[in-house]
């Protein structure tokens, strides 16, 4: 049975994969509003009732670019020693996904869907929905620290900052290297994003205020 059930999920992830690629592939191909759910599916080699198993719209199938990337991060950040400073872990977590090209499919997304308004809405959605990702994983971090106390406060503000940095760093990165998705490109978003954590963890300290 566990075995029937692992080669479920890992069917389940490839299907789910293949529809995100495929969207992906077809918003690169035509642009926004030029592709629908059939065209996803015939490309993806499912029907467009299994489409709708797994994604509610287009839009939601795209956003999962963003979710999986977030995903990766967590999966990094889960596995950080219980005592290190936890935004330390958020840094060391986006340092551990070394090779640019990881965020070569967030960074292309990011491109495509800054001129129209519905993908722009549902990136942004994805985003926010990493922040009770991030509050789960931080909860989980105290957990795992005797005598640890939870402030829902604290959660709550660490998380809606990590977002913010983390779209703060896209931001800078499309302004400077606009749709340039090569590897020095990606390079350059990796390690904004890396300092964005760092400037967070520092408390934003500027060159002009920090100690010697």
């Amino acid at each position: 049975m566990p075995e029937l059930l692992s080669r479920r999920e890992l069917n389940k992830a490839a299907t789910h994969q293949a529809i995100t690629d495929a969207a992906l592939r077809l918003l690169r191909g035509k642009g926004p509003g030029n592709f629908t759910v059939e065209d996803i599916a015939e490309l993806a080699g499912i029907s467009r009732r299994t489409f709708f198993n797994y994604f509610s719209s287009i839009e939601a199938a795209l956003a999962a670019v963003t979710h999986g990337f977030l995903d990766s991060a967590l999966q990094q950040f889960r596995q950080r020693p219980a005592d290190e400073p936890i935004l330390e872990s958020a840094r060391a977590a986006l340092m551990q996904l070394a090779d640019p090209m990881t965020v070569a499919p967030l960074a292309e997304l990011f491109t495509l869907t800054q001129e129209n308004a519905l993908l722009s809405r549902s990136e942004l959605e994805a985003w926010d929905h990493c922040t009770e990702q991030i509050i789960s994983a931080a909860r989980e971090r105290f957990a795992r620290t005797p005598g640890a106390a939870v402030d829902e406060l604290y959660l709550r503000a660490l998380a809606g900052s990590v977002i913010s940095c983390g779209r703060a760093a896209m931001d800078v990165w499309f302004n400077e290297c606009g749709a340039d998705l090569s590897p020095a490109s990606l390079a350059v978003l990796r390690q904004l994003l890396i300092d964005a954590m760092g400037h967070l963890g520092s408390g934003f300290d500027s060159p002009a205020t920090a100690a010697p």
